[in-house]
């Protein structure tokens, strides 16, 4: 049906399963869909040429924005809590404590630095981050067809959309719930607005935001994309959910937790920087073949 989900990079639970799901898409048409997607290591890539690239919080940690001491003491933050963040013998509810001191240590960190909010573009330019491959047309054919993009984030919105604003492709269609910072008169942070986005709570954006999400209930259909197993739960705001495709790319420590990701997500992709598979089930959708 598609060739791309042929590739061995793909692993699927059950084929069948996602042909129906994506048939039904295809015959309730793009007017019925809606993509809800991760940024960070989903929309942008992993590595590059074996490295890795940096995530929105990377970004500011390797700019000049901060100094040597706040630098050391992020790393330090990362060293501790990543690999709680999947560790498997715990429970979500064992390791939601760890992520909100991560973010909120992190965040006070950030803050200390005074960082001025005209000088965030130029950390984005001077940065290694990339989008996926493919993402000029995924992000132009959802504009085209004004297929909302709604992005939930746990990382620095306003670092977010300077990638997408830097690559061209922040069209109105774009939603972004993230963490954004908070400026004083002198366009200086002082602190972060609302509630804490971490990797665990994606699916309260939706809810805080039931406004949003009303405007959506007449596209039913959901292209949802991830790298975490806290991504799952990114649509459980929406009403009226008809079908759920949920695509999830497996960047890292592949054989520990291939089984996990296969049982979780419809589509698993290992290894893949593109958005080949994405785009093409957008293609399929919108013109069937």
């Amino acid at each position: 049906m598609i060739p791309e989900l042929a590739r061995p990079s793909v692993l699927m639970r059950d084929r069948g399963r996602v042909e129906e799901i994506i048939q039904n898409m295809y015959r309730a048409g793009p007017n019925a869909l809606q993509v809800i997607s991760d940024f960070d290591m989903t929309l942008t890539r992993f590595a590059n040429n074996g490295k890795r690239c940096p995530t929105t919080y990377n970004i500011l940690e390797n700019s000049t924005l901060i100094s040597e001491d706040c630098k050391t003491k992020m790393s330090g933050l990362f060293e501790k809590y990543y690999p709680i963040e999947f560790d498997q013998s715990l429970s979500v509810e064992e390791r939601v404590p760890h992520m909100v001191e991560w973010w909120t240590r992190a965040h006070d960190l950030l803050v200390e630095q005074r960082i001025r909010k005209d000088q965030l573009a130029k950390a984005v330019r001077e940065s290694n981050a990339m989008l996926r491959d493919g993402y000029q047309l995924f992000f132009d054919t959802l504009k085209d067809l004004s297929i909302p993009l709604l992005i939930f984030s746990a990382g620095v919105g306003d670092i977010l959309e300077e990638v997408i604003r830097h690559n061209e492709v922040f069209h109105p269609n774009v939603r972004v719930f993230s963490n954004y910072m908070e400026y004083d008169e002198n366009g200086v942070l002082c602190g972060f607005k609302g509630q804490l986005i971490h990797t665990f709570n994606k699916r309260e954006g939706a809810l805080l935001n039931p406004e949003q999400f009303k405007q959506l209930q007449d596209r039913p259909n959901i292209l949802l994309l991830g790298d975490s197993l806290g991504d799952l739960t990114m649509a459980d705001g929406v009403q009226n959910v008809q079908n759920v495709l949920r695509i999830g790319y497996l960047n890292d420590k592949v054989e520990d937790r291939k089984e996990s990701y296969v049982s979780s997500y419809d589509i698993v992709l290992v290894k893949d920087e593109t958005l080949d598979v994405p785009n093409a089930i957008l293609k399929y959708i919108i013109e069937g073949k």
